[in-house]
């Protein structure tokens, strides 16, 4: 039949096309990567570098903040933007796996190149451009790697294997923040790099977040393949944003929930975020915890998500991805609530004695519990929506519209916490910033009711060119 009038195939998602399961050895590689990238979500980013680049050796912490801040939004920025086209540009050219390396590479030689952000103010700008650039390059990278999860999985272990990668996340980070404390921030043992002289101690944390993330990143470029060219003829960068517009309204068109489901996990995205990113802060400044106590409750948190991602995954294949999500945020919104009811109080039941410390130990760890399924399914639910050779660019939209709504809950948790301080005794106000969170939380839940889940739904037509 001559090509011009045979009839267009039927979409189909890349998901399992024409392929065997994946083996094990295949699934351990990819899900290294995550693992790997630990070192720069946690060590770098949340518990360790950024908390040396906003303390006083930097000009104070005010200062220091809002200026990794703005370096921060601007990363953000970027990545909106330019996000969809790197992985429509990837998925185009069978390059999947390459710009998957090269950014890897970048993130590692931009967290490298920390070891030189000595403690002093005029090293700051330095500092958090690279944390900065480090971020976009991060992003860029967890587009084609989020993509490749479609590579590896079939329609009947997307779940499972989603879960498990989410889970080799947070374990990486748990063993790489035990090597960091060990060895680096309250060292066990005497050796050069214990040292504290110009934080010698902390800039060696960064060339080992580095090497962690470069030596996990190995396996999946071994043992995954590349995807095929799926076009041969190449688009100018500019031309590839009208392309992206086209392809949008394809896909709202033939396929409108696909849309609706991206902007709906934008919106419980960030309130999952926001359980991470406020949780300590919660713990010191409600609860009381110190340092010490925070730390433990990080890993114990990261071990219970875990095992949430895990178990979630397991369901995930059973029950469909949009059941584990909704039961999830359920979850959360129970847990949520009772923190803020039940706050730093002391209680009795039954003879029981229950201290606030207890009641973040418990019901913080059910957030934890239910924070690792929602992301697991979440990634699960668009890999099973997305058209075949697309998978990148569609990854690419998730992680723009989740920088469009990024602002929400911190904004309303500042909110919250800023209309209850002069309402409730001192030092009862940040409390308060829970709601904000939960708002955030229960708005992605009801987003996602209407949205149906995959197998209702078609799979998106887009156009080549």
């Amino acid at each position: 039949m001559n090509s011009a009038t045979a009839p267009e195939a039927a979409p189909a998602s890349e998901l399992g096309s024409g392929r065997q399961p994946a083996g094990r050895g295949r699934i351990l590689a990819w899900a290294a990567w995550d693992w790997g990238s630990a070192a720069f979500n946690a060590v770098m980013t949340t518990f360790v570098f950024t908390v040396y680049l906003t303390s006083k050796a930097f000009g104070g912490e005010d200062e220091a903040s809002a200026v990794l801040g703005t370096a921060l939004a601007i990363a953000g920025a970027a990545i909106a933007v330019l996000a969809p086209v790197t992985g429509q540009r990837s998925d185009a050219g069978g390059r999947r796996k390459l710009w998957l390396g090269v950014n890897t590479a970048a993130v590692a030689l931009l967290t490298g190149l920390c070891f030189f952000v000595f403690p002093r103010p005029e090293f700051l700008l330095l500092g958090v451009t690279l944390i900065a650039l480090g971020n976009i390059f991060f992003e860029f990278a967890g587009v084609n790697y989020n993509a490749m999860l479609a590579q590896i999985s079939t329609t009947a272990n997307i779940g499972k294997i989603s879960g498990f990668g989410w889970a080799s996340g947070y374990l990486g980070g748990i063993v790489a923040l035990l090597i960091v404390l060990q060895l680096f921030v309250q060292p066990s043992i005497e050796w050069f790099g214990a040292s504290t002289e110009d934080s010698l101690n902390i800039r060696l944390v960064a060339v080992f977040s580095a090497l962690w993330l470069l030596v996990f990143a190995v396996p999946v470029m071994v043992a995954v393949p590349e995807v095929p060219i799926a076009r041969q003829d190449r688009l100018g960068f500019f031309a590839s944003y009208g392309l992206l517009a086209r392809r949008i309204k394809a896909i709202y068109r033939t396929s409108p929930h696909t849309i609706y489901f991206l902007l709906a996990s934008a919106i419980f995205r960030d309130g999952l975020a926001a359980v991470f990113t406020f949780g300590g802060v919660i713990a010191a400044g409600t609860f009381g915890f110190d340092l010490k106590q925070v730390i433990f409750f990080a890993i114990f948190g990261n071990v219970v998500a875990a095992v949430g991602a895990l178990v979630g995954g397991l369901l995930d294949d059973r029950a469909g991805p949009k059941a584990v999500i909704i039961g999830s945020l359920a979850g959360l919104l129970v847990a949520g609530t009772a923190l803020l009811i039940l706050g730093n109080g002391t209680y009795s039941f039954f003879g029981i004695s229950w201290s606030g410390s207890m009641t973040f130990w418990v019901f913080g760890l059910f957030l934890c519990l239910f924070v690792g399924p929602a992301q697991s399914s979440s990634r699960a639910y668009l890999a099973r929506l997305a058209p075949t050779g697309e998978t990148g660019e569609l990854f690419g939209l998730y992680a723009t519209t989740g920088r469009a709504v990024s602002f929400l809950a911190p904004a309303l948790f500042t909110l919250c916490i800023t209309i209850a301080t002069p309402l409730v005794a001192p030092g009862q106000a940040q409390r308060w910033g829970i709601v904000g969170i939960m708002v955030v939380l229960l708005a992605g839940l009801l987003v996602l009711l209407p949205v149906k889940a995959p197998g209702k739904t078609g799979i998106a037509v887009v156009p080549s060119r």
